[in-house]
């Protein structure tokens, strides 16, 4: 997983409330086996006029101009401003994995669903919590000022705007301790590699059978 400690970035605004995973990433890329490959299809319904397949070529597809992310101005963004209730619907992993093989590094709004904002720490993205009110500020400075970008530095907590202000944020101290060094779960487990291969050693010693294997 990619480690996150300061990033700058442009920012796109998605003016809507209760966005869910289904928008997200819809149902019907989930079929794929793999956990790359999600990006070209990130808010397919609502980013393209036609509807859309798995292995699609996307650049087949007929664009939605009025859709944020295919507007000129926000290419390349990779901070998500969003409103409240951000993630809600399923369950589904694949939603923080198309935003992050998309580009984006870091998610604001005042509120997610707690199952996606949990997916998002644990697959490299960084989830912001503001207030309402700031969210509101962000926008409309996002909207007035084209190229608005922002500064995330997780180490300190804070969103640096471009006048210098900062909006102080909070996050769990495990979860940024993961991702200040690029800790996914499996990261986590293998820092403990050593011990692990000699409790196995161990245990084999003690009880070859184990070792048996049925062919």
């Amino acid at each position: 997983m990619q480690a996150f400690r300061i990033h700058k970035g442009l920012v796109a605004p998605m003016d809507r409330e209760n966005v869910d995973t289904d928008a997200i990433i819809p149902k019907q890329y989930l079929k794929s086996i793999k956990r790359t490959g999600f990006g070209p299809n990130l808010f397919d319904e609502w980013r393209y006029l036609d509807a859309g397949e798995p292995g699609q070529d996307p650049a087949t597809r007929k664009p939605n101009p009025d859709f944020v992310l295919n507007q000129p101005r926000y290419k390349g963004a990779s901070v998500l401003l969003a409103r409240k209730n951000f993630g809600c619907g399923s369950s589904r992993e694949h939603a923080p994995w198309a935003l992050d093989q998309y580009g984006f590094r870091a998610l604001i709004a005042p509120s997610f669903a707690d199952i996606f904002f949990n997916n998002s720490f644990k697959n490299g993205l960084l989830p912001i919590q503001l207030s309402e009110l700031q969210v509101d500020n962000l926008f409309n400075e996002a909207l007035v000022f084209p190229g608005y970008e922002l500064t995330i530095d997780l180490e300190r907590q804070v969103v640096v705007k471009p006048d210098g202000t900062e909006l102080a944020f909070d996050v769990q101290p495990f979860r940024k301790f993961c991702l200040l060094n690029g800790f996914d779960d499996i990261g986590l487990t293998l820092r403990h590699a050593d011990k692990i291969k000699a409790f196995e050693a161990e245990r084999l010693a003690q009880k070859p059978w184990l070792n048996h294997r049925i062919v």
